[in-house]
């Protein structure tokens, strides 16, 4: 199997949500710059992840993304298969003729195989248990939403001093003092 970056970074990215998961919405510029992931890339990903329900986006000032489930019923087979991510560890793409002669390779049934048993344990390890084990590694993340400025609905009033005239005749009373 070649787990490529994309599979690597989504599943990266899903842990760094999970992990904050109880702190409100977590925008893709800050995964991006604690993973150092480009926010262009991580966009795409997170358009994938959505479209599959592993993540929900909220919009609007304090928004970002969390998680679309809970973590316990995320696996990492769910994260890499929704990037489109192949895990095909066959060189044929499980095509039934991929040997020389026009019939099956004569390691297809191995690499077959292996296949199944990299899907079934990928389909074991839960987001959740990434995120106890970054946990166990002495990872700890407030789990209190961070302060934001509060908008209110009612404007601010400032009163406002005027120092200049107001009409033309007391301009003249200013200039002829």
């Amino acid at each position: 199997m070649r787990l490529t970056t994309k599979g690597r970074f989504a599943v990266t990215a899903m842990i760094d949500l999970a992990l904050r998961e109880g702190s409100g919405p977590v925008t893709l510029a800050a995964i991006s710059q604690r993973q150092q992931i480009s926010l262009s890339y991580l966009e795409q990903l997170f358009g994938k992840l959505r479209r599959h329900e592993l993540v929900e986006s909220t919009r609007g000032p304090g928004g970002g993304y969390s998680l679309g489930r809970d973590a316990d019923d995320i696996t990492v087979a769910d994260i890499i298969l929704s990037v489109d991510e192949p895990l095909d560890a066959t060189c044929c793409g499980d095509e039934k003729n991929c040997g020389i002669d026009g019939t099956r390779c004569m390691t297809h049934e191995l690499w077959t195989s292996l296949n199944a048993h990299m899907l079934q344990f990928l389909q074991s390890v839960s987001l959740r248990k990434l995120v106890d084990e970054q946990h166990a590694n002495g990872i700890e993340i407030e789990d209190r939403p961070i302060a934001r400025r509060a908008i209110s609905a009612t404007p601010v009033v400032k009163p406002v001093r005027i120092t200049a005239p107001n009409s033309v005749f007391a301009l003249g009373g200013m200039l002829g003092k």
